[in-house]
């Protein structure tokens, strides 16, 4: 139960993160520094890395991490440039490229070093 309830928050947060990728968001919270907009993406892709990697972590699959990790970080680069292509308010940016690799580093990181949840 609490693993299918799992991979539901997963696959939704993963819709939301891709759809608030591409669409105008005219007030984003404002905390206070000037690199607020890398601080999101870092948070965005940590909450990914460390959704999946805690639903994929009981299947002991080989290389299971390394490919959350490196899925994560394609659909970074995925979504930057589909910002580029797809709406013109939005912009490329390498550095948010960057944020959210590092996002998912730290999450995977964590969440791999530690049980979140013991699933069954």
């Amino acid at each position: 139960m609490l693993k299918n309830l799992l991979l539901v928050a997963s696959i939704s947060y993963t819709i939301t993160l891709i759809v608030l990728s591409l669409i105008n968001i005219p007030d984003l919270p404002d905390l206070g520094s000037s690199f607020d907009d890398k601080i999101l993406h870092v948070v965005a892709y940590f909450v990914l890395a460390i959704l999946w990697i805690t639903y994929v972590k009981p299947l002991n699959k080989r290389n299971i991490y390394r490919i959350v990790l490196i899925a994560a970080i394609i659909l970074g680069a995925i979504l930057e440039g589909l910002q580029f292509v797809l709406n013109p308010n939005r912009s490329f940016d390498l550095l948010d490229m960057l944020a959210n690799a590092l996002g998912a580093f730290i999450g995977t990181l964590i969440a791999v070093r530690f049980t979140l949840l013991k699933l069954k």
